[in-house]
């Protein structure tokens, strides 16, 4: 870090808010005002599935552009262009044009993925040198705007407020947060490739050809197992539930999750195979995602939001140490791949779900059988990195490596 930058903890503070307002709020905002929107009569399910859809779509397509993104380009000038984007289309939510919703949300969506990369790209950049080991952190940012915008929901639908009214207040705190955090972004990065650090085992570049597609399988197989609880939890609480004071929890308690799940991915023993701990963390998510179907009730519901929401960012933390023990150079366009893969599983979570519905009479079989689905995607995952430790014995980055790979 140059004397001109930031310090780690205000790095750390200002790349989780960054990541929040990427995350919590261009992509997950609409779950928590999901059964507003429906209790409105603005939407139905199945149009909300077409919206959730645009949105992964668009985080497919951001995760693409953040690819072919010039490495000269200022990583700070893109990240604060979307925050200001995440605040505008979040705003532009709350105007009755439903015909606009699908490009809003496809826009949002790519926002996410670009402020995603780039700003654990930047802060990583920042990091790398310091010797810090609070990196982690930094990704306790998605979890915590799940949980502040749940939170945000519940208090608004106990006053009554419409779901577009939701939105604004979504767009002015997420204006806020930019605020805050505006200077820390500053153009004091470089334009070098933010995650070429440190000496990789792999260095030499005699990585199998099929590894890399065998592991972005496995962590496209992710982005289908979750996507389908964080899409519908809210109105699958609803329906399971109905008029219970608790529906309004569980969807906070998923973020909360996730925030405790970041933390104790930072403390495991990075002397380890990360694929093990994907193995464990997939398997986790896996029995949270069956848990809702053979577990009706709020305790069911309850321990399926925590059990699917610890693994939510330990997933990405694991996966993205993992391709920089995988690919020594280029880790930012390695990222960008799985970044597209995973965009790719979320994708088909949605229209699945409204396929599944159109078929059965019962809404209640419906989300069951696709929750089911979605567990066994998990499970068949974990089973990817079980048979690639097998074909490709994990060689361990070396201690310097390790050190730097505490900042996902």
């Amino acid at each position: 870090m140059s004397k001109h930058s930031p310090s780690p903890y205000v790095v750390v503070l200002a790349g989780s808010a960054s990541l929040a307002i990427a995350m919590g709020v261009g992509r997950f905002a609409f779950t928590p005002i999901l059964p507003m929107m429906l209790h409105d009569g603005v939407l139905d399910l199945s149009r909300a599935g077409g919206l959730a859809t645009a949105n992964y779509v668009g985080y497919l397509v951001g995760a693409l552009a953040a690819m072919a993104v010039p490495r000269r380009w200022d990583h700070t000038f893109v990240i604060r262009l979307t925050l200001v984007a995440t605040v505008l289309l979040t705003a532009l939510m709350s105007a009755p044009y439903a015909d606009a919703w699908v490009a809003l949300r496809f826009l949002a969506g790519v926002a996410s993925a670009v402020g995603f990369v780039f700003t654990s790209g930047w802060c990583l950049a920042q990091l790398s040198g310091t010797g810090s080991s609070i990196g982690s952190a930094i990704f306790t940012g998605p979890g915590a705007g799940i949980a502040a915008s749940g939170l945000a929901a519940s208090g608004m639908t106990l006053l009554g407020l419409s779901g577009s009214t939701a939105w604004l207040v979504f767009s002015a705190l997420s204006a806020i947060i930019s605020a805050i955090i505006w200077k820390t972004f500053g153009n004091n990065s470089s334009p070098s490739d933010a995650y070429s650090v440190g000496t990789s085992t792999r260095a030499s570049g005699r990585v199998p050809k099929s590894e890399m597609p065998l592991f972005a399988i496995a962590y496209g197989l992710a982005g289908f197992g979750y996507i389908i609880t964080a899409t519908y939890l809210p109105v699958i609480a609803k329906n399971t539930i109905p008029g219970s004071p608790l529906l309004t929890v569980f969807w906070p308690l998923f973020g909360l999750a996730a925030v405790a799940g970041s933390l104790l991915a930072a403390r495991v023993r990075h002397t380890a195979d990360v694929r093990l701990h994907l193995v464990v963390a997939y398997l986790l998510q896996a029995v949270g995602v069956a848990l809702s179907v053979v577990w009706h009730g709020a305790p069911g519901l309850a321990f399926s939001s925590i059990l699917v929401g610890l693994p939510f960012t330990a997933i990405s933390f694991f996966a993205m140490n993992e391709v920089r023990r995988i690919r020594s150079t280029h880790h930012a366009r390695y990222m960008g791949l799985l970044t597209a893969v995973f965009a790719i599983g979320q994708i088909v979570g949605p229209p699945a779900v409204g396929a599944i519905m159109a078929r059965v009479a019962d809404v209640d079989a419906g989300f069951n059988l696709a929750l089911a689905i979605a567990s066994i995607a998990l499970v068949v995952g974990a089973g990817v990195y079980v048979v690639m430790i097998q074909m490709f014995p994990g060689e361990r980055s070396s201690t310097k490596v390790v050190k730097v790979a505490r900042h996902p």
